[in-house]
């Protein structure tokens, strides 16, 4: 049995209209919506039901074999748990043993020492810190880690997460080392390199960048209080866009992440050294409360921030491809030894490898077999490198395995719900990816004509807002999007970059990304409560990004590599 639903294949199955297809291809993000927004379900009944929907949906009327969809939403389950999973398992696992062994509170105070100020404090850790750990990991680490570091300082886990997803957009389009920019690579576009693209998101994104640390305190404490630290605040974005722009232009797409969250850190908190805002702003509830003033020598600071000098180290580590690909084929081959162990019948399990059902029997554009396969890479997960630099911690801050592997439990029976809905947004995305439910969508949208100028980001919002990662959305619209703009007159190089700008906005939204913050700062069960949050900061942001985008296809041509 073969399918030919990659991608953007059968995209008029439903009475042989693109937008009857497209009307049904809905309804899954519809009812999601609904489900949190409106119903108010707990995270993994919304998912889990989205994922049941979906697959019917897929099988009635877009003719997807049942047991393709059965096994296709199998892999995705599989990849939500390792190694999106294993991110926050080991991330939040991370932070507990900090605060388990009183080194948090050092942390806290030396934050404090930059300064006491709530709203600054959101600019370094949410925005810069965050930027830093997006460039270096990706997935989940950077709402994790910052969301988690938040709450311990006083903020509440609801605007902790939702500051962290909004302020986590910058950065998104260039995360992980640059694969969502490296990625339009696999297409070999001829009119449109990697570092053209990288370029033209340099052009758009600094515009967002110096917005968003603006846009976030606006959120937290509005206009009035916005302003007393604009100075601040704008110190921050300018030297985070500017090195952005610079490095994207000039150094392709693997650093601009890293560099500007470092340039960003550096050059505030410099700046703070000189300038203070005329009142310090704390939360209502700590208004009369004093922070604590104790002193802590330059080394109980250093042993108090190892555990995240670690993860640091280990993550860019971990995030060389080099070294990634020599640890997930050692991964591989222990993996296949391990099972081959247990089981004894490794010939009966290669099924393992290749997902049944589906590697070989589903079809893409080009009519080529796509191969599925199940991969369960421990040693180049993300989620190790925090591991490890967890055991590193171990030994710094002297905590007994006893203390450590309780802690370690505790973790995971803290966020085994969010995992289930992690693992299901996750499923459901992929059998909306294969069985062409996404392709219809962006199907329509690119008959849009000469208005795809300005909707060309919502692309790539759509399909972040689906598959919760901007690299799964260029390589699910890129063919898409460099079509379309051939077609009505656009620059490939900007349509590309637009799915790319676009797609960082949907990221706040993504199921996936709602299900990872919930996980990290214990709201499971409440992601009604943040996508409620974030929702209507989505539709802002991309509208902006389609401004832009619209902008430079028109009157601002230049600006394009």
């Amino acid at each position: 049995m073969s399918f030919s639903g990659e991608f953007i294949k059968n995209t008029s199955v439903v009475g042989d209209s693109i937008w009857l297809t497209a009307l049904v291809a809905i309804i899954p993000i519809l009812y999601f919506f609904w489900a949190l927004a409106i119903k108010k379900m707990k995270g993994y009944i919304a998912g889990l039901t989205t994922l049941l929907l979906t697959m019917v949906l897929a099988v009635i009327f877009f003719k997807m074999p049942v047991m393709m969809a059965v096994m296709t939403a199998s892999q995705g389950a599989l990849y939500g748990l390792i190694p999106i999973g294993w991110i926050i398992i080991t991330s939040v696992f991370l932070y507990k043993i900090t605060v388990k062994t009183g080194q948090f509170k050092i942390i806290r105070s030396s934050i404090v020492s930059i300064t006491e100020d709530r709203r600054l404090q959101a600019i370094l850790i949410a925005f810069s810190f965050g930027a830093f750990l997006e460039g270096a990991a990706g997935f989940g680490a950077p709402v994790a880690i910052s969301a988690a570091l938040l709450i311990g300082l006083g903020f509440k886990p609801l605007y902790a997460a939702g500051l962290c997803l909004i302020a986590n957009t910058a950065p998104v389009a260039f995360g992980a080392i640059g694969i969502p920019i490296t990625s339009f690579g696999n297409f070999n576009f001829a009119d449109a390199s990697v570092t053209d693209i990288s370029a033209m998101v340099g052009r758009q994104l600094p515009f967002l960048s110096v917005f968003v640390p603006v846009y976030i305190i606006l959120v937290m404490v509005g206009f009035k209080k916005t302003k007393e630290v604009l100075p601040a605040i704008l110190v921050s974005g300018v030297a985070f866009a500017a090195t952005q722009f610079l490095t994207s232009n000039f150094l392709g797409p693997e650093l601009p992440d890293i560099l500007s969250a470092l340039v960003s850190i550096v050059c505030l908190t410099i700046f703070l050294k000189f300038w203070k805002p005329k009142s310090i702003y704390r939360f209502k509830d700590e208004e009369a409360q004093e922070e604590n003033r104790e002193k802590h020598s330059t080394g109980a600071v250093i042993k108090a921030w190892s555990p995240f000098i670690a993860l640091t180290v280990m993550v860019t580590l971990w995030g060389i491809p080099a070294i990634k690909e020599a640890l997930n084929g050692v991964s591989k081959a222990a993996e296949g030894t391990v099972l081959h162990f247990i089981n004894g019948i490794g010939k009966a399990l290669s099924w393992i490898s290749d997902v049944p059902f589906v590697s070989g029997d589903l079809f893409n554009p080009d009519g080529k077999a796509v191969i599925f396969q199940y991969k369960i890479q421990f040693l180049g997960a993300a989620g190790t490198a925090i591991l490890i630099a967890a055991i590193i911690t171990k030994f710094i801050v002297k905590i007994s395995w006893a203390d450590f592997v309780k802690t370690f439990g505790e973790t995971l029976k803290e966020i085994a719900f969010p995992l289930v809905t992690i693992m299901a947004v996750v499923a459901f995305s992929s059998v909306a990816n294969n069985a062409a439910m996404m392709g219809a969508l962006g199907a329509a949208l690119a008959t849009t004509g000469a208005a795809f100028k300005f909707f060309s980001p919502v692309l790539g919002w759509l399909g972040v807002f689906v598959t919760g990662s901007d690299t799964s959305a260029n390589l699910l619209f890129g063919p898409l999007q460099h079509a379309t703009a051939v077609k009505v007159g656009m620059d490939p190089v900007l349509a590309l970059a637009a799915n790319s700008s676009g797609g960082v906005t949907g990221k706040m939204i993504s199921p996936q990304s709602i299900a990872v913050a919930c996980a990290a700062v214990g709201l499971a069960g409440k992601e009604s409560d943040l996508i409620r949050f974030t929702l209507k900061h989505s539709f802002i942001l991309l509208f902006i990004i389609c401004c832009i985008t619209f902008l430079q296809a028109t009157i601002f041509q230049f600006m394009i590599p």
